[in-house]
């Protein structure tokens, strides 16, 4: 066997992981280098001598060292393109600017959310005015306007002038909390500002790319037909989810309840409607007569691409269809090739090539969750449906003696089961690559995903052939209206037949989803906290597993229970460090004082402004920080009443003093004229625009604590008396601009 290495049949496979690696090396060390570009260079041409020297050599030594100098070549390129992609190194960036910026032109360049009393947006700048004088700016800010009476949804391609500096995106205000700021900058975005009504104003039309202008339009276009004929609330939200991937009006609860039984993917636009739709047309590229020779696999070719891309741009462009259908087109490109074609090496071209055109892709969690169950279903279902012939197996059961009719039930029930098996088999795939990625970015596993997919997705897949059936039936007859508007509304009845079927089959799914979330309570894992390491180990511990299965070799089943080791170790050695911490925390929620009482993994969590919190803040603002401890005790009180933590009023009834574990508080919620004498503290809380004046704190606290603004003070408030406290020197801390405020506890050695 030759010695060179065996990389032939992978070779874009090894080309794609040195993309990425590239890219990775970058998001974590490459800010801190300097341009990437020159390495590339330098390597490209280091790999060219190679070659050339490659060429003239006999044996496998030459081309070894060409063939890796290609890959560094190709990491290098990764970090480079990153690294020109990362829009906050140019010198016109937004960032530059501060807040000296007075005005800004900037162009409506994305999708408009529709919030209970917001939208959001992205506006790209194209110019701000600083003292006076426009110049050339870059940068996009995420903007979010009230949905007042009046203010009309921002549309893709609005140009507007802005009055204001925007502010950089704030990072997480609570522990454990959703990192936006983050995610925006992924996508290229730093900054945040909210827009009163007056604020900003249209200027003209000018959509960056026509092509998505129009695509976006026909999409929201379509999303007015499935409003016209399917009447129930929660079926046309999922009706415009499943098609056309818009989720405006899917309710918080809907969401919730496919999340927890691991199907949301059945609400998102991607690879499950492109790959019904590559079916439909393999299915009838199949049925045609002369299947063969290189022109009908051309011509079979630009039909199922022609189909893949046309159904992209009715839903608008989306990034997660977009992703689909580059996959797709390479699928449906490598098989009309006529050659033996590997698949991995053709998903590996694909991510290959959306990775050139955005590195930050690879940060997208739709990215990584699509290409991750791909693969998995690839190299997985066919050995996961080898270990059992479900077919054979019912078809045994078949013999000469029986009577017909059993034969034919036989024959049908290893059909269904057979099915039925691949199906469990495909699911069961998916979900070995994704596991890792549903803890570290979910938290949760649902145990139930096996049976809510059984049912809920080939119902679902025929509503999305239903409803695609409903928007072309539809077409056609607004098509005949040009002619005939008398003869369309007679015709009209067909589609609203269709959409009644459509609307059916999407209640008899979404109550089966709701059915098994209240038949199965316990079969959601949640509230699981897993660190990057430890997710890697994860995958670590997989990958080491299946070559396991494929090699039968005990050394690596060793590698295996060794990795598990270090991982389960991780897990310890962080319950050992946490059990003996004590902190405590004041929330940042808007409007809310709340202020938690953390001992290890346990916690006392009191909202003093006597209002329970509602859902959304409990999920949001509190329950991340508990995964984040993986807390196993957590409870909420409303007010102090009830609480453990002792909390008296003494002189002034706008004072509450509470102490906890040696610290103690002061929560000021008015004026300080009734307090008569002074009280140690170290920790003052300002609450709801309190009267106070330095020297009133100075008096009653003296200047040792620290000032803590709470979320129920306005910022007007917070600007006028803050700088005073500064001068006087007092440490100050605003909750709503600067996040919670968490004080450790350090408790003397003889205990507390």
């Amino acid at each position: 066997m030759s010695s060179s290495i065996q990389w032939a049949s992978y070779a874009f496979v090894r080309l794609t992981l040195a993309l990425v690696a590239g890219i990775l090396t970058y998001l974590y060390i490459g800010e801190t280098l300097l341009s990437w570009t020159g390495l590339v260079a330098a390597v490209v041409l280091l790999f060219g001598v190679a070659q050339l020297w490659a060429s003239k050599q006999r044996g496998n030594t030459a081309t070894d060292v060409a063939g890796l100098l290609a890959v560094v070549a190709v990491y290098a390129a990764g970090a480079a393109l990153t690294q020109q992609a990362t829009e906050s190194r140019l010198e016109n960036h937004v960032y530059r600017f501060g807040s000296r910026i007075e005005f800004y032109r900037g162009v409506v360049d994305d999708y408009t959310v529709v919030r209970p009393a917001t939208y959001a947006t992205t506006v790209r700048v194209s110019a701000v005015r600083v003292a006076g004088k426009w110049q050339s700016a870059t940068g996009g800010i995420r903007v979010s306007i009230p949905r007042d009476s009046g203010v009309v949804a921002p549309l893709y391609g609005d140009v507007w002038l802005v009055r204001g500096a925007p502010a950089p995106s704030k990072a997480p205000l609570n522990p454990g909390e959703f990192d936006y700021r983050r995610y925006l900058q992924y996508h290229q975005v730093y900054h945040q500002q909210f827009l009163h009504p007056d604020q900003y104003r249209k200027l003209a039309v000018a959509p960056p790319n026509l092509l998505r202008a129009v695509a976006m339009r026909a999409a929201r276009a379509l999303d007015g037909v499935f409003r016209d004929y399917v009447k129930a609330k929660r079926e046309y939200a999922l009706a415009s989810a499943l098609v056309l991937g818009i989720k405006d009006d899917v309710d918080q609860q809907t969401k919730q309840a496919y999340a927890n039984t691991g199907t949301t993917h059945i609400m998102a636009v991607s690879g499950l409607q492109v790959g019904l739709l590559f079916g439909v047309v393999t299915l009838g590229v199949s049925l045609l007569p002369g299947r063969r020779g290189a022109m009908f696999r051309l011509v079979s070719a630009l039909l199922g691409v022609s189909v893949i891309w046309s159904y992209a741009f009715l839903t608008g462009l989306s990034a997660s269809v977009l992703r689909a259908a580059v996959m797709f087109t390479f699928v449906i490109v490598a098989q009309a090739s006529g050659r033996q074609t590997n698949m991995f090496n053709t998903l590996a071209v694909a991510a290959f090539c959306l990775l050139c055109y955005d590195p930050y892709l690879l940060c997208d969690v739709g990215f990584q969750l699509s290409f991750l169950a791909v693969i998995s279903i690839v190299y997985l279902q066919p050995r996961i449906v080898a270990c059992w012939d479900a077919k054979g197996y019912f078809l045994a059961k078949q013999q000469a003696w029986q009577a017909k009719h059993v034969q034919g039930l036989w024959k049908a029930t290893s059909w269904i089961a057979d099915k039925i098996w691949q199906a469990t088999a495909l699911s069961l795939a998916a979900q070995v690559a994704t596991f890792p990625l549903g803890l570290y970015y979910f938290h949760q596993f649902p145990l139930s995903f096996l049976l809510s997919n059984l049912i809920a997705v080939p119902i679902s897949s025929v509503a999305v052939y239903v409803g695609l059936g409903l928007l072309l039936l539809k077409g056609l007859v607004a098509l005949v209206g040009l002619a005939s508007p008398a003869l369309a509304s007679v015709l009209d009845l067909g589609p609203r037949m269709v959409g009644m079927l459509f609307e059916a089959l999407i209640r008899w799914f979404n109550n089966y989803i709701f059915w098994i979330g209240h038949a199965m309570p316990g079969a959601l894992i949640s509230g699981v906290h897993v660190t990057a390491p430890q997710a890697w180990l994860i995958f670590a511990v997989i990958l080491v597993l299946l070559a396991f299965l494929a090699r039968r070799h005990l050394t690596w089943l060793a590698l295996a229970c060794g990795l598990m080791t270090v991982f389960v170790g991780s897990r310890v050695w962080a319950a050992r460090r946490l059990a003996p911490d004590e902190r405590l925390v004041f929330y940042s929620i808007p409007r809310r004082s709340v202020v938690g009482f953390w001992q290890g993994a346990a916690a006392h969590i009191v909202t003093v402004d006597s209002l329970p919190l509602n859902e959304t803040e409990r999920t949001y603002r509190i329950v991340p920080g508990t995964i984040e401890r993986d807390a196993q005790q957590v409870r909420y009180y409303t007010g102090w009443r009830g609480s453990p933590v002792p909390a008296i009023q003494p002189d002034s009834s706008s004072v509450v003093l509470a102490v906890w574990r040696g610290v103690q508080m002061a929560f000021v919620s008015g004026r300080l004229d009734g307090a008569r004498k002074p009280i140690p503290v170290e920790v003052v809380v300002l609450r709801r625009n309190a009267w106070v004046k330095p020297e009133a704190l100075a008096a009653v606290f003296g200047s040792r604590p620290t000032i803590i603004f709470d979320s129920s003070c306005k910022s007007w408030y917070v600007e006028k008396l803050r700088p005073e406290l500064q001068i006087a020197g007092w440490q100050v801390h605003d909750l709503t601009t600067q996040g919670a405020y968490v004080r450790q506890v350090v408790r003397p050695a003889s205990g507390n």
